[in-house]
């Protein structure tokens, strides 16, 4: 079999729209406890829910990314023949 490799560069792409996704979400739960006067420790206590959020919102991006990727394809397809 062969091997797949990932390039350095992927990676990195790869965690910064991670890191982009938790830095939304972390940003929505501020803008939630203060929209809704919580005291300050649900920022600490909803930790989980944010990684959470962060993850779906990873593969929500994902999800864009691949469905971008087919068009584009689907495009190419067509002018080519």
């Amino acid at each position: 079999m062969k091997d797949i490799v990932i390039s350095g560069k992927a990676l990195k792409r790869e965690l910064w729209v991670l890191l982009g996704c938790l830095v939304a979400a972390f940003g929505v739960n501020v803008y939630a406890v203060l929209h809704y006067s919580r005291p300050a420790v649900e920022l600490v206590s909803q930790v989980g829910f944010t990684v959470c959020t962060a993850l779906i919102l990873y593969l929500l991006c994902w999800l864009v990314r691949i469905v971008a990727l087919l068009v584009k394809l689907l495009i190419q397809k067509l002018v080519k023949d």
